[in-house]
């Protein structure tokens, strides 16, 4: 195996590879390149934070809690064990690992020999890579993201560098020591060391070898939608993937607003170095992005002479990486030798300081009590032995859990307690058991010439014993169409789905000749071109085993849209449900068997606030993926107001990306997205056997469940809908081809079920996930354990 390490340093170039590395995720694991999550999602912080020097407290080890030397030790044994255990699992001939900090924060040789030891283990075959841009554009950006972070030092600091025989050197030697407690960290008050790309370069070699670090210039193309091709030469790879979603590089931010910045921040430097005085680094980041004023944007060509300190520099190493070519190498243009910008309107940073006492003081308490332990005692130099391990009993564990978590899910369990991360249920204005009254039939939708209304786009392969179900609940709450695609089924699914198209209920497509990276988005891309999508009024993705729960009104979609009448994308985020102690395939509705469920509040683990969107049929997005529109329309920003599901404006934070709710935008009071995952234990074990529709290379396993089986809570507030879908399902099973298909469908899957019991391995699955009965705070950790795991 292959190791290529992506060490930025810079931070907006990085953020761009890893979002087309994340974009293409899947893709590149198919063709051997693993592209690793364990470290972090996109960003590879973990790793970073595991390797610097313990006295080297930076930002990201403070605000995340890794300041004290032993909870460092641990957490890179933790990234280790993680990696490692990913990259068993895959077998990859390539393994990318990315992060900036890595090249613009780690400043000693053994902060980088750290991090070779820490991957020798996984292969002796490792290459360091570096995107590099003319010096004077790389220090306009890094002196401005500083500034944004904290830096209060001028620029003319790093000016004054320029005449030094070693950039590198100099750059250090006037670094601050940490004084975490103080807000000084060295990463955001000194020069950009790493600027001396000749020093970099040798220092990454003298720990990975000769040759080992090869640097690949910035190219604006790299923004746009030929991307890919730059990733290809860089990293090594064989062509593996196509497009990547298009972006356009960050506009420089106006040199008064950093003039500004700069000056608040060397006023609350000060501030900080009263003794019990703390301010909160997301309350400080805040402040100054609220004294952003517009004009003229930091001009490089005002740094030629950063430029002309580094030409010979540039032109050696040009010749030695051939990636570094074309606007890499092309300094910006000189203008007016740099001078700090007039902050405008007679700013004082003294008097805004003063106008945030109240807010700095209101956040001080919580900061304090979080911080000022660990910071004392790091400062002091005083011995910081970790405490004792508590006891099952005394970490609050259950005498199940306390025997099955593995020692990560017992670490998460501990840092979840009293976090805000912790699930609970105190969320919204609903009270499920208040919404319990049944409703009244609704009647059917009278549609005008040429429109399809309401259409559901679903893709399914075994799901005969559940289709009926799902499309008369639909059609009872004001669905009007369905488009259903399917492939590789046994059960009769087909044949049910054709029956109903007989009869005018849905439209059915095979779809077992899928080409690409799965049937459902093969699926998805042909809708988007079929006449009852192009003619309707809403398009709705979701899958059989989810169900639009409407919860206001009288539960109707009518009911719903009377109150968002503004909104073109609504996000329906998910309610997970467990099997609610079912164990058998019954023939009984899904949503009256099945009311136990997630907590309303569960921000971690991911899965648990997925969400699909319904969204008007307005032109506003290009694409149709699985949670999503895709690919926004360029001019159609305007048009979309996205809303949650308490019809709370959501837009900014979905209008281009993103699957989930977060803290800020869950909603669950108007509409809901109930997720019956597993349905009984049996009907989990035929899941197993046959995959998911999404992602066919990936089983389902004990993993899956403990992600899906929650009964925290308790939730049936849909449940005043089977009077409705009662009456739409009867006069479907009044055809009586319908009904025997139907019923024949039933029979494959409880044959399927005996059949499975009888194969060791599903039964002892089986088995283990009737066993398994944990709290909700410790099925949130144990499922966090596995996602660094996996």
């Amino acid at each position: 195996m292959r190791i290529v390490v992506h060490i930025g340093p810079e931070a907006q170039s990085a953020d761009r590879v890893q979002r087309i590395l994340d974009q293409k995720r899947e893709q590149l694991a198919g063709k051997g390149v693993l592209y690793a999550r364990s470290p972090g999602a996109r960003n590879h912080t973990r790793l970073f934070m595991a390797v610097s020097d313990p006295e080297q407290v930076d930002t990201l080890r403070f605000n995340r809690g890794f300041t004290l030397p032993e909870k460092q030790a641990a957490l890179r044994e933790e990234v280790f064990a993680a990696l490692a255990a990913e990259v068993t699992r895959v077998q990859p001939e390539l393994l990318i690992l990315s992060c900036h900090q890595l090249g613009s924060t780690l400043a000693r040789p053994s902060e980088i020999a750290r991090l070779q030891a820490m991957l020798a283990p996984l292969s002796s075959d490792m290459n360091i890579l570096a995107q590099v841009d003319a010096p004077a554009r790389m220090l306009s950006r890094a002196y401005a993201a500083q500034v944004i972070e904290g830096r209060a030092r001028p620029l003319s600091d790093d000016l004054a560098l320029l005449g030094s025989d070693s950039w590198w050197d100099a750059a250090l030697s006037a670094r601050p020591s940490p004084q975490p407690e103080a807000g000084v960290f060295a990463d955001v008050q000194g020069a950009p060391f790493w600027l001396d790309l000749a020093r970099l370069v040798s220092e990454w070699d003298a720990v990975f070898g000769a040759g080992a670090t090869r640097l690949w210039g910035l190219d604006p193309a790299l923004w746009e939608d030929d991307a890919p091709d730059g990733l290809r030469d860089a990293f090594g790879m064989e062509p593996t993937f196509g497009k990547a979603e298009p972006a356009s590089m960050p506009e420089p931010p106006p040199e008064a607003w950093l003039t500004r910045a700069r000056r608040f921040n060397d006023v609350v430097l000060r501030l900080l170095q009263k003794p019990d005085t703390i301010l909160a680094r997301p309350l400080w980041r805040k402040l100054v992005m609220e004294l952003k004023v517009a004009g003229a944007p930091f001009d490089p060509g005002s740094l030629d002479a950063v430029s002309a300190r580094f030409a010979d520099d540039m032109a050696r190493l040009a010749e030695a990486h051939p990636l570094i070519r074309g606007p890499a190498l092309d300094p910006p243009r000189p203008t007016e030798a740099w001078q700090e910008a007039d902050p405008g309107y007679g700013f004082r940073a003294t008097q805004y300081l003063m106008a945030a006492r109240w807010r700095i003081e209101k956040a001080a308490k919580e900061e304090r009590e979080a911080k000022a332990p660990e910071i004392a005692a790091l400062n002091a130099g005083l011995p910081t032995a970790p405490p004792a391990a508590p006891s099952p009993s005394e970490a609050g564990l259950s005498r199940k859990a306390a025997e099955i978590l593995p020692p990560l899910a017992k670490q998460k369990f501990a840092q979840l307690k009293g976090s805000p991360f912790a699930p609970h249920n105190r969320l919204g204005a609903v009270n499920e058991e208040e919404l319990a009254a049944a409703f009244e039939p609704a009647p059917r939708r009278s549609l005008p010439e040429g429109s399809s209304g309401r259409v559901i786009v679903g893709c399914m392969k075994n799901e005969a014993p559940y289709i009926l179900e799902w499309v008369a609940y639909h059609r009872a709450i004001g669905v009007d169409n369905f488009l259903i695609y399917t492939n590789g089924c046994e059960d009769g699914t087909g044949e049910i789905l054709a029956r109903l198209d007989e009869l005018g209920i849905v439209q059915h497509r095979n779809n077992d000749n899928w080409k690409g990276n799965s049937p459902q988005q093969h699926a998805l891309n042909k809708a988007m071109t079929e006449p009852v999508v192009t003619q309707s009024d809403w398009i709705i993705h979701i899958d059989v085993d989810e169900f639009i729960n409407v919860r206001c009104g009288n539960g109707t979609l009518d009911a719903f849209f009377e109150r968002v009448p503004d909104a073109t994308n609504i996000a329906m985020t998910w309610r997970l449900f467990g099997h609610s102690g079912v164990t058998r395939l019954e023939d009984r509705f899904v949503i009256e068997q099945f009311d136990e469920c997630a907590p309303r509040y569960c921000p971690k683990p991911h899965t648990v606030w997925g969400y699909k969107t319904m969204f008007r049929n307005i032109g506003a997005y290009k694409k149709l993926s699985c949670h999503r529109p895709n690919k926004l329309v360029e001019g159609a920003e305007t048009q979309v107001r996205w809303v949650n599901g308490s019809g709370q404006d959501m837009t900014s934070e979905a209008i281009k990306n993103g699957w989930r709710s977060s803290k800020k935008s869950i909603g669950y009071d108007l509409l809901q997205l109930n997720h019956y995952a597993l349905r009984s234990a049996e009907s989990f074990l035929i899941k197993r056997q046959r995959g998911r529709a999404l992602h066919v290379d990936r089983s389902i396993g004990l993993n899956y469940w403990i992600r899906m089986d929650w009964s925290g809570a308790r939730d049936i507030t849909i449940k005043r809908n089977v009077p409705r879908l009662r009456a739409e399902y009867d006069a479907l099973l009044a055809d009586p081809q319908l009904r025997a298909l139907h019923e024949a469908g039933l029979d494959w899957h409880r044959a399927k079920a005996t059949e499975l019991h009888g194969i060791p391995e599903f039964e002892e699955l089986y088995q283990k996930a009737l066993t398994l009965r944990l709290t909700e705070l410790e099925r949130v950790a144990y499922a966090l354990a596995l996602d660094l795991e996996s």
